[in-house]
């Protein structure tokens, strides 16, 4: 893989302890923690309005190209609900625009992609990424750092598989048609294409983590709609060497997909150290799936945000009593925070998961 670090630049300062010493990278790495660590994916969106109200008239690719936008709106979960962990806001088509592909993200609809990939002259499309393409990420990232003292910044990349999607299908798609049909029919240069993915992912990875991230995610948003047959030969591989290419800087790499229970294994051994899991399996189960030597994060319903405050306590609490078959457990939901959702709910069920598991 090309090295995408600048020769000469110095190395990232290293965490403060504050920050190693936190709940969540405490329990990322299966240690005792004073209570249940929580954050929420999608934390900084729709369901804030202080988001909307700087978001207001920037398209969504803008904003993640606007280094004091992306700190002020990864800031704003941190500041309004006390989550243990900040996670980047970006999207997972950003590393893919940086290099030049034609795509834009249009609003009620998703990615969209001008020129989708369906040969090999195709590929030409995708070259590689360095710091020099996304400099308002490492601007970002080292502002975060400076202002969330002692708490963790997740860095995150979409996995290849979900990026291959959007780049054959040319936007979102519910059966994947065109991707399966590469997979299954062209073998070769599905694993062609997937191979120059994991390497622009595990690029756009070094680079958070070298402007100090302190734990990555990999979001495998469309996994589930594979067998696990299909998943380990076709897409474990990518995912494998993305999880490989970070190894050596000793951050927790989480791996979550949507619609994964039956795969939850898998992604645990392609080199995970936490595996998020989504509402459908109680988390409890997902420990036996996944096996020893993992933790585990998840896995509140979204929907439970819409019930009645103790409906909602009461639903934490199961996830907390599943969550202690678990080596480590972080609190969060199941997927993304809806956009309706009341962020006095966020701001309750944080003080609730903090309260119910403090040791």
């Amino acid at each position: 893989m090309t090295d995408p670090r600048t020769p000469g630049s110095p190395p990232p300062a290293a965490p403060t302890a504050d920050v190693r010493d936190s709940a969540f990278l405490r329990a990322c790495r299966r240690e005792s923690v004073p209570h249940t660590p929580v954050w929420f994916m999608r934390q900084a969106g729709r369901s804030l309005p202080e988001y909307r109200k700087v978001r207001e008239g920037i398209a969504m690719l803008d904003s993640c190209m606007m280094p004091d936008l992306i700190t002020e709106i990864t800031l704003q979960p941190v500041r309004r609900h006390k989550v243990d962990a900040a996670i980047f806001f970006s999207d997972i088509v950003v590393p893919l625009k940086a290099i030049g592909v034609d795509l834009d993200i249009k609003p009620g609809v998703g990615p969209v992609v001008a020129h989708p990939i369906r040969s090999k002259a195709d590929l030409a499309q995708l070259r590689d990424l360095t710091p020099d393409d996304v400099p308002y990420v490492t601007e970002a990232v080292g502002q975060l750092t400076r202002e969330l003292g002692g708490t963790p910044l997740i860095g995150f990349a979409g996995a290849p598989f979900t990026l291959a999607s959007y780049l054959v299908e040319g936007g979102p798609s519910k059966n994947h048609e065109f991707t399966k049909a590469m997979m299954y029919g062209e073998p070769d240069l599905w694993a062609a294409l997937l191979d120059r993915l994991a390497e622009i992912t595990s690029q756009f990875l070094t680079v958070q983590i070298e402007a100090g991230a302190s734990a990555v995610q990999l979001f495998d948003s469309w996994a589930g709609a594979l067998s696990a047959t299909d998943y380990r030969a076709s897409v474990m591989p990518a995912s494998t060497k993305v999880l490989a290419s970070v190894a050596s800087y000793g951050v927790p790499r989480i791996h979550f997909g949507v619609g994964t229970g039956e795969l939850l294994g898998l992604m645990g051994e392609a080199g995970a150290d936490v595996v998020g899991v989504d509402w459908r399996i109680p988390l409890d189960d997902a420990v036996r799936r996944i096996g020893p030597g993992k933790a585990v994060q998840g896995n509140l319903d979204p929907a439970v945000l819409f019930t009645p405050r103790e409906t909602m306590r009461a639903k934490a609490d199961e996830v907390l009593a599943a969550g202690r078959a678990a080596e480590g457990h972080i609190f969060n939901l199941g997927h993304g925070v809806l956009p309706n959702t009341d962020p006095e709910t966020l701001t309750a069920l944080v003080e609730h998961v903090h309260s119910a598991s403090a040791r």
